[in-house]
C-alpha cells in the first residue's frame, strides 16, 4: 500500500518536475544571452535608445518594454536554426511580416525565434505533461507531436490573422482615400501633397491607409523616384486595388495624362468591385444557410409542429393495442 501511494505520488508530481525543467533552462538561455555587457556596448545602446539616458535604470522601464529588449536579445540565438537558406526565403519571410505590418529590422529574427520557443515549449511542457498524465503510449506520443506542431504554427498563424485584418482594413477604406485624393488633385495639390492630406485627415479612420500613405510620403522626401515608391506600395501591402493604383499612378505620371481622372476611374471601379463581391456573398446566403437551418432550425419546428399530434397517437392508440381491440 506504501509504495502504491509513493508511486502515485511520483506520477502526480512528474508535470511539475517537467515545468520545472523548462523554466529554468529558459532561464539559463535567457541570463546566457543577456549577459553583462561592456561600456562601451551600453553606451551605444544609450546612443540607439535615447529612453534609455539619464541613469533610467531598467527597473524604471515598463515591463512590456523589459520583455520586448529580452526578446530582441535572445531571438538570435533562438532563431538560428531556422533562419532561411536562400535569398528567396528570405524575401518570401520579409514580405510576409511587412504585409503585417512588422517592418523592423530584427522582425524576421524575432519571428523564427517565437517559432523555436514555442516548439520547445510544446515539447516540453506540453508534451511532458501529456506523457505524464497518459503514460508512454502511441496515443500519448502522437499528442505530444501534435501539441509542438501547433505552438510552432501558432506565430504563423497569428501573422497570417493580422495581415489579413490589415488588407482588409486598406480594402475597406481604399474607395474613400482615393475619393479624398481626387478632391486634393482638382484644387491644385500635386501627388505628393495629395497623399501627405490623406495620411493626415485618414489617420483617425483608417489607420493602417494613413501608415502606408506616410512611409510613403517619407521615402518621397528622403530622394526616392516617385515609381519605385508607388511600386513599393503596391507590393508591400500585399493589396491588388493597390497594385493596380500604383500602376495607374505610375502610367499616368509617364505619359502626363491627368491623375485627377485616372484616380476616378479607378474609385469608380474599385466601388464597382464591391459591391459585385457584396452581391456575390449575398447569392450564397441561401446555400450557407442550409446547414443551421437543417441542423438546428428544422429539428425544433418538427417538434413544434408533430409533437402534439404525437402525444394524441400514443394517448388514443396505446390503450387501443393493450387491449386486443387493434
Amino acid at each position: 500500500m506504501t509504495l502504491l501511494a509513493i508511486s502515485l505520488s511520483i506520477t502526480d508530481l512528474f508535470p511539475f518536475a517537467v515545468f520545472g525543467m523548462c523554466a529554468a533552462v529558459a532561464w539559463w538561455v535567457m541570463n546566457l544571452v543577456a549577459a553583462d555587457k561592456s561600456r562601451a556596448v551600453e553606451r551605444l545602446d544609450e546612443l540607439k535608445n535615447p529612453r534609455s539616458r539619464g541613469g533610467l535604470a531598467p527597473e524604471s522601464q515598463g515591463a512590456g518594454e523589459r520583455m520586448t529588449r529580452a526578446l530582441e536579445k535572445a531571438s538570435p540565438a533562438l532563431a538560428k536554426p531556422l533562419q532561411p537558406k536562400t535569398e528567396m526565403e528570405l524575401g518570401k519571410l520579409r514580405s510576409r511580416l511587412t504585409a503585417a505590418g512588422f517592418r523592423g529590422e530584427t522582425a524576421g529574427s524575432v519571428f523564427l525565434g517565437l517559432k523555436f520557443a514555442g516548439l520547445l515549449f510544446g515539447l516540453f511542457l506540453g508534451g511532458g505533461t501529456i506523457l505524464g498524465l497518459g503514460g508512454v503510449s502511441q496515443k500519448t506520443l502522437m499528442g505530444a507531436v501534435a501539441c509542438a506542431g501547433l505552438f510552432f504554427y501558432l506565430p504563423d498563424i497569428v501573422v497570417g490573422f493580422i495581415a489579413r485584418s490589415r488588407k482588409s482594413g486598406i480594402f475597406l477604406g481604399l474607395p474613400d482615400a482615393l475619393d479624398l485624393m481626387v478632391v486634393c488633385v482638382e484644387a491644385g495639390l500635386g501627388l505628393d501633397q495629395a497623399m501627405r492630406k490623406v495620411a493626415e485627415e485618414m489617420e483617425n479612420s483608417y489607420p493602417i491607409i494613413a501608415e502606408e500613405f506616410g512611409i510613403a510620403n517619407f521615402q518621397l522626401q528622403m530622394g526616392r523616384s516617385r515609381s519605385d515608391v508607388l511600386h513599393e506600395l503596391g507590393a508591400r501591402t500585399g493589396v491588388s486595388d493597390l497594385r493596380s493604383l500604383a500602376a495607374v499612378l505610375i502610367q499616368a505620371d509617364k505619359f502626363g495624362s491627368s491623375v485627377a481622372q485616372a484616380l476616378r476611374v479607378q474609385s469608380d471601379s474599385m466601388r464597382t468591385r464591391r459591391r459585385q463581391l457584396a452581391e456575390e456573398k449575398a447569392a450564397k446566403t441561401a446555400v450557407k444557410l442550409i446547414i443551421p437551418l437543417v441542423m438546428f432550425i428544422f429539428p425544433g419546428i418538427f417538434v413544434v409542429l408533430v409533437g402534439p399530434a404525437a402525444v394524441q397517437m400514443v394517448r388514443q392508440f396505446f390503450p387501443l393495442l393493450k387491449s386486443g381491440k387493434l
